[in-house]
């Protein structure tokens, strides 16, 4: 392992990789049953939702471990949040155009997928995605990193933890608990949830301090401990205070893979004749809008989570970046051949390059997790979303720390870094985010009279997420 991932030249053992890899999962781990359930529309149980769940492990398998194995970083891969919410719509609407089955329309848009993963092969092994990364301006690179921590960060506060009130409302820590004028207003609007509410946050500061403590003293293990205190505490609240038996899902849960559901309903199911009935000038746009989606928000998160990890040189430049963006484009091509939406660089790798991970021994660690998840994803369903929410700030809060590479007097560079600190996390999307900064970028050079320092490649970019977010269609 030391002559293969070269551990001692990045500074890393055996023990800390494997830990950072574990630290990893945990944070992501919710993936294996969302994915399934946004892409069948929570249809749990049924044969596509098995299908999709085993596609998910295994896609998530494949494009980590080529990421560890080729590329020797310690980011882990997954189908996308957003890409699959849009996934999901696109189905739909392909029911609503053709009047086929939902399956029918899985298996019709799936093929919009393998022709993306294909793209992206072939503009990955030409060097072409590794130019574009090139083209985004070292000071918009240097602000990726603190974006996307306010983005985590907001995860960890909103979207991963949502407590549901009796009419299937959703609330959430800091938009809906800390926002709300008094306690009372809250109680009322929650009524018997609102028990939970308050565990949640508990769970969620438990957590967030016992990591910030044990990083204090120096524990590499920090994040993963902190968040085995948060769910202990999460179960025990949840036994004590609640009632609730938070190990109840285990009771005559399947450890068996349901490979016969996978076989019937995605594995291979290209329905080409079902998507011709869509259009192809449809067809484009659909492919080239996950393109675009895809590719920027891979390359954000693979510059931002390296640039925190001290894994560039000094023009901002990652090593082995072709073969790290291959490895999401053979875990997309994994996931159209298994039966799953995108497949893409998650910001939690984040957690286990701040827990130390600097190989691919962390992404193999992660990968090997996924693929037993298929045996074991009851026990992977029983950690709180709340204790992987501490783990998720901590790791924000860390990557806001490179604001300082940023040259605030200059207003070319901190305009856009500012735009993408809000836009990232408000938009959800780390391509977004990026798209809007370069545009910024563009205009105030242009207007500044600094054209020259605008790359042709950068005009292109921008001109590219100016159709996006206007013209296109």
């Amino acid at each position: 392992m030391e002559k293969f991932f070269k551990l001692k030249e990045n500074g890393t053992n055996v023990r800390t990789e494997i830990v950072a890899g574990l630290t990893t999962f945990m944070t992501m781990a919710d993936i294996i049953a969302l994915n399934p359930n946004l892409l069948t529309g929570f249809d749990v149980g049924s044969p596509l939702w098995n299908g999709v769940f085993l596609a998910t492990c295994i896609a998530s398998a494949v494009g980590t471990c080529v990421m560890a194995l080729w590329a020797n970083k310690p980011f882990a891969m997954a189908p996308g949040m957003g890409l699959n919410t849009f996934f999901a719509v696109v189905i739909s609407n392909i029911v609503a155009i053709t009047g086929m089955t939902y399956l029918e329309s899985f298996q019709a848009a799936i093929c919009v997928i393998m022709i993306e993963g294909l793209i992206f092969l072939v503009l990955s092994l030409l060097n072409i995605r590794e130019k574009i990364v090139e083209a985004i301006p070292l000071g918009i690179r240097y602000g990726v990193a603190p974006a996307i921590g306010l983005m985590l960060m907001n995860i960890g506060f909103g979207s991963n933890v949502g407590v549901y009130d009796a009419n299937g409302n959703a609330n959430y820590v800091m938009r809906d608990f800390f926002g709300a004028l008094t306690p009372r207003l809250i109680k009322d609007s929650m009524g018997d949830s609102y028990p939970m509410m308050v565990l949640t946050v508990i769970t969620i500061f438990v957590g967030l301090f016992t990591i910030i403590v044990l990083a204090h003293k120096g524990l590499k293990a920090a994040v993963l401990l902190g968040m085995l205190v948060a769910s202990v505490v999460y179960w025990i609240g949840e036994a004590i205070f609640l009632g609730i038996n938070p190990f109840a899902s285990l009771s005559g849960a399947s450890f068996v893979p349901p490979f016969a559901d996978m076989a019937s309903t995605t594995l291979f199911k290209f329905n080409v004749a079902g998507l011709a009935k869509v259009g192809w000038m449809t067809v484009i746009t659909l492919v080239v809008t996950f393109c675009i989606i895809d590719m920027f928000d891979t390359i954000g998160t693979l510059v931002g989570t390296a640039t925190r990890a001290g894994m560039v040189d000094k023009q901002g430049n990652m090593p082995q970046m072709r073969e790290a963006l291959t490895a999401d484009a053979i875990g997309t091509i994994t996931g159209s051949l298994t039966g799953t939406s995108t497949v893409t660089t998650f910001i939690e790798s984040a957690a286990g390059v701040e827990a130390g991970g600097r190989t691919g021994l962390t992404a193999l660690t992660t990968a090997v997790l996924f693929l037993l998840s298929m045996f074991l994803a009851p026990i992977a369903a029983v950690i709180p979303a709340a204790a992987t929410s501490s783990a998720l700030i901590y790791v924000g809060i860390l990557m806001l720390s490179g604001l300082k590479n940023i040259d605030f007097e200059d207003m070319s560079q901190s305009v856009p870094v500012f735009i993408m600190l809000l836009a990232m996390p408000i938009s959800s999307s780390v391509g977004h985010g990026i798209g809007l900064a370069l545009i910024s970028y563009v205009v105030i050079k242009l207007f500044t009279g600094k054209s020259k320092d605008i790359s042709v490649l950068t005009y292109v970019l921008a001109a590219i997420f100016l159709v996006k977010f206007f013209l296109a269609v």
